[in-house]
């Protein structure tokens, strides 16, 4: 008897982020500036909620959504810093991200079912559309300066095209989509029956005012996904908590998902996560857009090309001039240089590494210094 597996599954891959980073574990003396992770504790006030909670015996099943408290704060949260109109109904409070990611997507596709993901793009997008049945179609924008063109979204549309992915700022170009990218987009998607999910998991963190955002369009709100998380602006990527926005028709099917996944997030930490949302959490800003403007002119001093981008926490500079892939360019600087970042190819975009600078002062420092020893060596 021969015993078979989901060959939806089986296509996927590991995380090329988490095999790069495994692989400098292994190496001694090597470091790595390849987790998109900030390097602060979560804020003491938003540690101290959930231990309150915990002391009030809030330990019992929440609802599947989220507390009624929690989203109403997050809808109004929205609505204040983002000028989004949801009600908390219409709120989602997820397992991360990624979660959200999910729920939403297996509850849009069928199978055959075709969505566009511009490139480059964080590498999940691709393999759970793959584990929902569905068909991923790559557009890449790596000679448009990483903008999704209206041209090339019309030219990937098809009759089977069912959703469409956008990230702003960008995972892991950090770059943002312009106002005249997105009403580009807005003129081609506003006809067609095609959900958009706006994962704006970076939104917190621009550096040169509000960002825009295609989830601002209110005409196109019964096809829009809001993707969230607290992950990144809170520093709280080990809470494992985001959320969800979408119109009541959509919530109402996608949260049959999330309930038979995952029934809730857990109960004691919602509380922390409104307490997450009066934080102001521009001192990291500022720490971020620091580090970004070091890298960024250590980069350009060793003569690669690279856009400066304007949100998240990523350099994305191409290696393209060395003629060497991506995958084995970060591999021999490993073993030659002692220095981990990851391959454009995680993120189908050959050419190009990844830098995150989610990390301190004198790291980033010695990581700029290896990494210029290894271009001079090449």
């Amino acid at each position: 008897m021969e015993l078979t597996m989901n060959q939806a599954v089986l296509g996927v891959e590991r995380s090329g982020i988490r095999v790069f980073t495994q692989l400098a574990r292994q190496t001694p003396g090597c470091m790595t500036l390849t987790l998109g992770e900030p390097d602060f504790d979560t804020a003491p006030a938003i540690r101290a909620a959930a231990k309150a909670a915990l002391d009030q015996g809030d330990t019992h099943y929440p609802e599947n959504n989220g507390r009624p408290w929690l989203k109403e704060a997050i809808a109004d949260f929205e609505a204040r810093r983002s000028g989004l109109s949801y009600r908390p109904e219409e709120v989602i409070v997820t397992v991360g991200a990624t979660e959200g990611i999910f729920a939403a997507l297996f509850a849009i596709l069928n199978p055959g079912d075709e969505v566009i993901i511009p490139t480059p793009a964080f590498g999940l997008y691709e393999y759970i559309v793959q584990m929902c049945r569905g068909v991923p179609v790559k557009v890449p924008t790596e000679r448009t300066g990483f903008q999704l063109t209206e041209e090339a979204l019309r030219s990937a549309l098809t009759p089977r095209t069912k959703a469409v992915i956008l990230t702003s700022p960008n995972n892991p170009t950090g770059r943002v989509y312009s106002r005249a990218t997105l009403e580009g987009l807005r003129q081609v998607l506003r006809d067609q029956p095609v959900f958009v999910l706006c994962d704006e998991v970076y939104r917190q963190l621009c550096y040169d005012g509000p960002c825009p955002a295609f989830s601002a369009f209110p005409e196109l709100r019964d096809r829009i996904v809001v993707i969230q998380s607290f992950s990144k602006p809170y520093s709280m990527t080990g809470w494992r908590l985001g959320y969800l926005l979408a119109d009541a028709p959509v919530v109402e099917q996608i949260q049959k998902v999330h309930q038979y996944s995952v029934v809730s997030v857990s109960a004691f930490t919602q509380q922390a996560c409104v307490e997450a949302l009066q934080y102001d959490n521009s001192q990291e800003k500022e720490t971020f857009r620091r580090r970004r403007d070091y890298v960024w002119g250590r980069l350009q001093a060793m003569g690669l090309e690279v856009e400066k981008p304007e949100g998240a926490f990523y350099l994305f500079p191409s290696i393209e001039k060395y003629g060497i892939p991506s995958g084995e360019f970060c591999t021999r600087m490993i073993q030659e240089a002692g220095l981990a970042l990851t391959p454009g190819s995680c993120f189908s975009a050959e050419g190009f590494v990844r830098i995150s600078y989610c990390y301190g002062d004198d790291a980033l420092k010695e990581g700029m210094d290896r990494l210029e020893r290894f271009l001079q060596s090449l």
